[in-house]
This record gives C-alpha cells, structure tokens and sequence, in this order.
C-alpha cells in the first residue's frame, strides 16, 4: 500500500520544539562524528561499495536516544535501524541518517552530515542538516523559513539553465550519467552528501542539485524541507513531490532541488531530450 496522505496545514501550527530537539540531536551526532572523524574508526561494507562505520552506528544510537525522549510517542525510519512496519500507521515520523556521505568520511573528505527529519503525514515539516568537519548546520520548520547557523538563506534564481552551478554526485560524474546535460550549464560541481548538497542549495551555495541515481527517503527527506523553505522545491523529473514514510524507501527516479522555474526548465529541457 502506498501512502498518498496530503499535508494539512493547521492555524497556528508550531514545531519549535520538534526543531530545538533535532537541532540538538544532530549537535550531539556531529560531535560524535567529528571525533571519530579525527581519532579513526573501524569501517565494514554492509554491501558492495555500501561502508558503514561505528561512527555511523554511535551517532544512530545518540540521535534515537534523544529524539525517543523527547516525543516518545513518534515513530522512527533510519538508515542504520531495522524498520518496524508500524512506522506506516504513525502520523509523526522521524527519518533520519546518522551519517549521510559515509564514504566521504572514509576518505577525509568533509562533505559528510548528520540528516534528521520530521514527517507528518507524507510531508517534512521540520529538517535539520548538520556538516560535523565545518560546524555548519542548516535548519528549516513549515512555514517559518530556512536557517543557515541563524541566518535566514534562500535558494538562488537565475535566468536560464546556462547561467546555472549544479551540486552533482561525484560519483555520478565519475560514472559519466551527466553526459547528456554536457554543456546545459555553466558549472558542473561535485559533491558528496545528497543531505549535503540539498542544504548548500537551500543555502545558495549552488543553483540546483540534479541526481539520477536512486536515493533514499533518509537521504534527502530533511533537504527537502531546507529547500523548500528556502524558496525552491525538490522534485522528481514528472514534477512531483515525493510523499515520505513509504512502504519503499528507495527513490528510484531522478530527483532535482532549487528555484521552481529553473526547474522547469530543465525537466522541459530533459524531456525534449528524450
């Protein structure tokens, strides 16, 4: 069964207090990841070219510790946790990544962040993205703006594809899957973390993320968040919003985040292409 709920938007609806506990547990998470970041860790592949760390597992612990204290009531989906299908009955759920960009941790390289989100009802509603290496962390709550370390950010608005920075997946360049966009764009970045590359867009710190390898909702339920409140949306390439907390977590189609008419744009661009 698929989970189709809408989001509702109630008068005065306030989650502060679900942002001050993320923001908290993504603190804690980061400090644990910085440390062993600096110290070392054992890592092992839990599948081909899939690393998991203890890294990865101490800050899961930390950060489901805190969140289970603080609204005992809510569910949980993790990357690093077996999930309980009851998950799919709870109209609050937290989907988080102790550690998005694991192999980025491994190889020393910061593009790595702890990735903790509120669903309710389908839909994110509070986001929180923290970078444990620069101490950068990016938040947002429905209807009340995205936050870079306090300052209030929005995603960037160009005049055409042409004049665009895309945030891409190095290992999605590497694999040569941006070829048929060769020359779309005045920039080609790559970057780690999908939770990290959809928090510099939130931040403007890139014009758009395009990413056509499948992903899942762990990954980027809470940059979605970011970059809607920073102005923009992130979209599949039919131009749909994902609905979160689904019985399958994996997002098999291409996904891109930013400023809403670059994103016409382009998904109008990929489709004559096809």
């Amino acid at each position: 069964m698929t989970n189709t709920a809408t989001p509702e938007s109630p008068k005065n609806e306030d989650w502060s207090a679900e942002l001050a506990a993320a923001r908290s547990a993504a603190s804690e998470a980061a400090a644990i990841l910085l440390r062993h970041y600096e110290e070392g860790t054992e890592v092992w592949e839990k599948s081909k070219d899939n690393p998991v760390t203890n890294a990865d597992l101490e800050s899961d612990a930390a950060i489901q510790a805190s969140l289970t204290k603080a609204f005992p009531e809510d569910a949980i989906l993790s990357e690093e946790t077996v999930s309980s299908p009851t998950r799919l009955d709870n109209d609050r759920v937290w989907i988080i990544d102790p550690m998005d960009g694991t192999k980025e941790f491994t190889r020393k390289i910061p593009e790595f962040a702890v990735s903790i989100a509120l669903c309710h009802r389908g839909q994110p509603v509070v986001g929180v993205i923290h970078n444990p290496v620069t101490d950068v962390s990016v938040w947002a709550s429905r209807g009340a703006g995205c936050y870079r370390d306090g300052e209030r950010v929005s995603v960037n608005q160009r005049g055409s594809l042409s004049e665009c920075a895309v945030i891409a997946s190095r290992t999605e360049i590497s694999r040569n899957q941006f070829d048929p966009y060769e020359g779309w764009f005045a920039d080609l970045r790559p970057v780690g973390s999908i939770a990290w590359k959809l928090a510099c867009v939130a931040c403007g710190d890139g014009d758009l993320n395009i990413s056509v390898a499948p992903k899942n909702e762990w990954d980027v339920c809470a940059g979605d968040i970011l970059v809607r409140e920073a102005g923009g949306r992130y979209l599949d390439f039919e131009g749909q919003e994902r609905i979160y907390n689904q019985p399958k977590t994996l997002i098999d189609r291409g996904m891109a985040a930013g400023a809403a008419s670059l994103l016409e744009a382009f998904f109008t661009r990929d489709r004559a292409r096809a």
